[in-house]
């Protein structure tokens, strides 16, 4: 039976231990810029970071998810963006995202969100729901893995934007 894993907030004391999960997670990832720690950060930085969630096992920190705004050409609000999520390595596989990714989902649901886009595998996400729409597309990936998920009503059609601390490099 697996100890069981404790989802909350972030607090001001966890920063340095997300840092240090996210650099850990991404550091040997294959799509990865390895520049989701300094993402996290930048998000943090700018009031961007809509919701900050960790897994706690015995204490430390071994998992985290970020949510954050992003922008659709069509102008539909309140709709947001899933991830990074982070896992250290030695713990993934283990259940720990799923767990993020729903609890972030519902807090999403419980502010109202209109929906949440996701880039990444589609076998992963599509457990949760989410599903490639068309008309709705993030430039300059494959659209197969860019993904939605409507909570109230329809999915808009456009281009999605992430902010700018997408960009970030350090």
């Amino acid at each position: 039976m697996r100890d069981k894993i404790n989802i909350r907030q972030e607090g001001n004391s966890d920063i340095n231990s997300i840092r240090y999960v996210t650099e850990a997670a991404f550091k040997n990832a294959e799509h990865s810029s390895h520049t989701e720690h300094w993402i996290v950060d930048a998000l943090r930085r700018n009031n961007q970071l809509s919701i900050s969630l960790v897994a706690e096992l015995d204490g430390n920190i071994v998992g985290h998810v970020a949510i954050s705004p992003v922008s659709m050409s069509a102008g539909a609000d309140d709709w947001y963006g899933l991830g990074p999520i982070s896992i250290l390595p030695e713990h993934q596989g283990k259940g720990i995202g799923s767990e993020l990714v729903r609890e972030a989902l519902s807090e999403l649901k419980v502010r109202h969100a209109q929906g949440c886009v996701v880039l990444g595998d589609p076998n992963y996400y599509g457990r949760f729901g989410f599903k490639v729409h068309e008309g709705l597309f993030y430039p300059g990936v494959p659209p197969e893995y860019f993904q939605a998920l409507s909570f109230q009503g329809r999915i808009p059609i456009g281009e999605v934007s992430y902010h700018d601390s997408f960009h970030a490099t350090e």
